[in-house]
């Protein structure tokens, strides 16, 4: 057991490594993968009866060859992905063009979880093999709560897929918008097998609470934004979220002056900023909820969420082709913002991002904030942790307009979990608890208006 959550571990952080050797074959010409039904037919030989056989059937470009020749195959490869779960499901894949790459994701529903299995072609050639948020389709539990597509209008690329879930009744009811954390999430906030604004949507519309979730920018335009360096935390988040609030003012069931906004993770951090936007919009929010948000700086969280994953899971993070001297060097650049060309990506956000993030202070600008403000905290969370919650005690624990809960037992998502499983967590298709959408649902329905 131990050593197949070493590997999911490996797996989860996004990148299996190709360490395997080939067995002879008769010399053949091999195949390109060019097309969608190219990679169906590829995952289906690598979960059949001999996968061995892509080692030859198929091009690989040089460097995975030579990996695939250290130890064990492509057969190798398909018992490691296996031992997480007997395969029950492939579904179609879709192909997808990235900086010259192309990217086959292959939705694959496996007895434990669902991931998607992502090959990475050069020119035909296998590049490698990732492992992604699960895309395709799930059988989802049916529900009596109405679902009305709203989508969101974004000024010069289009609109954002949104779902608005209204509780029984002919309302006008109380409503929440749903701000993402950070990385290109879907409307559900999809994180392996937890869906945590899923949950919410349905566990509050179900207490009377009207809930709004929308595809982020980057999910939705990823090609469109990938090389956009002016992009910052306001066009990835802010003004979106801004917007929804505008939008969903406009609904013949939704209450427009009990409208408020909640934001996880990232989008917690943004809370001050939103606050500051809605106030010079028409209709602004009548009160937050900051669900694992953090007051310190992102770059700081980041050195401290490496330093844990490297104390308990380095071999997997090294087999994961992560290195921590490359990482924190990468990091150190941040030291020196006037060095950085626009161009220059740290950690996957190019300079401008990081220049806006250091002149943003959500501690300080939350002073501002003088509408009811709930701030909720996982004890076990690893990513945003108690040390944050307690900053935010320290500064507000004694403000009228704030409430501050921490749950033991849950973890970033606000599901259960335990903080040295680290991103093995999200392998279990586990719920927000029940508690926290109790306390949102409060905090909303109660407040004096």
């Amino acid at each position: 057991m131990k050593k197949m959550n070493k590997m999911l571990a490996a797996l989860l952080a996004l990148m299996l490594t190709l360490t395997a050797c080939g067995m002879a074959f008769a010399e053949q010409e091999a195949r390109k993968i060019e097309t969608a039904a190219d990679a169906d037919e590829w995952i289906q030989m690598l979960f059949g009866e001999h996968p061995e056989e892509l080692d030859s059937a198929w091009e690989l470009v040089p460097e995975v060859k030579t990996a695939l020749d250290a130890a064990g195959g492509m057969k190798a490869v398909a018992m490691q992905i296996t031992s997480i779960g007997e395969i029950k499901e492939i579904q179609p894949a879709y192909q997808k063009e990235i900086q010259g790459f192309q990217f086959f994701y292959i939705p694959c529903v496996f007895s434990t979880m669902s991931v998607d299995i992502v090959l990475v072609t050069q020119d035909g050639a296998v590049a490698g093999i990732q492992t992604g948020v699960f895309s395709g389709k799930q059988e989802s539990a049916s529900s009596d709560l109405a679902s009305v597509e709203l989508n969101l209008p974004v000024p010069s690329l289009g609109e954002l897929p949104g779902i608005l879930t209204l509780p029984e009744g002919d309302g006008p009811f109380p409503a929440i918008v749903l701000v993402h954390g950070s990385g290109p999430n879907d409307m559900d906030e999809t994180i392996f097998s937890v869906k945590p604004f899923k949950d919410l949507a349905e566990g509050l519309a179900a207490k009377g609470v009207a809930v709004y979730r929308y595809d982020k920018r980057t999910y939705t335009y990823s090609k469109e934004l990938a090389d956009n360096y002016q992009l910052t935390l306001m066009e990835e988040t802010v003004d979106d979220a801004a917007a929804a609030v505008q939008m969903l003012a406009q609904q013949e069931k939704i209450d427009p002056e009990r409208i408020y906004v909640l934001g996880h993770s990232l989008g917690g951090i943004a809370i001050p900023m939103i606050d500051k936007v809605l106030k010079e919009q028409p209709v602004a929010a009548c009160g937050y909820v900051m669900m694992a948000g953090s007051p310190r700086k992102l770059d700081e969280l980041f050195r401290e969420q490496y330093e844990f994953m490297f104390s308990v899971q380095a071999e997997a993070m090294e087999q994961a082709g992560m290195n921590k001297e490359d990482i924190f060097s990468e990091l150190d650049r941040l030291n020196d913002l006037d060095a950085l060309a626009d161009s220059d990506a740290i950690q996957g956000a190019y300079a401008p991002y990081w220049k806006w993030l250091a002149e943003y202070d959500q501690l300080k600008m939350a002073e501002d904030i003088t509408k009811p403000v709930l701030v909720l905290q996982g004890e076990e969370d690893w990513q945003v942790t108690m040390k944050d919650f307690g900053i935010w005690q320290e500064a507000f624990g004694d403000k009228d307009n704030w409430t501050l809960i921490s749950y033991p037992g849950l973890i970033h998502s606000m599901t259960h979990g335990v903080m040295n499983d680290v991103s093995m967590n999200y392998m279990r298709a586990e719920k927000v608890d029940e508690k926290v959408i109790s306390d949102i649902a409060a905090f909303i329905l109660e407040e004096k208006k």
